[in-house]
């Protein structure tokens, strides 16, 4: 809630809360503020979005386009994350976290195929869907190949890969792309990563939830 506030791009319209969790704030004066108790806010979020007293509503933030967001980062080495088709919100909202630990570029998703903003979403980000910039996009594998005319390398991440990630990593800006839990990557998003590597993890282990994959990976590209 505080990252959302501090947030210049995001447009606040109210906030319910009560008497305990408000007093010490220091909330903007235009604000409207209501009141409420416990069970009032309860109604207000979805069951696996736990409130601590403090609900707020604000608009959702503006679209990123893929262009922009590419010219942003056109002089630095910061990776960028692609998941193809994932919709669980706890899970994208943990790769955001991991985004802005590592100082990704951004994130692109599927605009049908991924989780809207949502209050677990913003939960499980930590602020970090204030700060890092996701884009949606309508056809992954155009926007697959316009990263790789930015000059990425693209690196699909798969347990069945025959080759590492730091095996793949070259001195090229790196764009991870990652699938699915099960699924995986679909076969026509493989065919646009220009490599397909592995995480080197013990074969007691079939595979990572992918935030922890994406966290992993991140780190990796970071201390390359």
């Amino acid at each position: 809630m505080f990252a959302a506030l501090a947030n210049p791009a995001r447009t606040p319209r109210k906030l319910w809360g009560t008497r305990e969790a408000l007093a010490p704030l220091d909330l903007p004066p235009v604000l409207p503020v209501v009141y409420a108790d416990v069970a009032d806010l309860g109604r207000l979020v979805p069951a696996d979005a736990p409130h601590q007293g403090l609900v707020l509503e604000v608009d959702p933030l503006e679209d990123v386009w893929l262009g922009d967001l590419l010219e942003s980062g056109a002089n630095d080495q910061r990776p960028l994350i692609i998941l193809d088709q994932v919709t669980d919100p706890h899970n994208v909202g943990a790769v955001l976290r991991s985004a802005a630990a590592f100082d990704a570029l951004g994130i692109v998703t599927q605009d049908r195929h991924a989780p809207p903003e949502s209050g677990a979403l913003a939960r499980s980000a930590s602020g970090a869907l204030e700060v890092v910039p996701w884009v949606r996009v309508v056809n992954l594998a155009r926007a697959l190949d316009e990263i790789a005319e930015a000059s990425f390398w693209r690196i699909g991440l798969t347990g069945t890969a025959q080759q590492t990630l730091a095996e793949a990593m070259g001195e090229a800006r790196i764009a991870l792309v990652l699938g699915a839990e099960g699924e995986g990557m679909r076969q026509n998003t493989e065919a646009h990563c220009d490599e397909l590597a592995k995480l080197p993890i013990s074969p007691k282990v079939e595979s990572l939830n992918i935030s922890n994959a994406a966290a992993i990976a991140l780190y990796a590209v970071a201390t390359r």
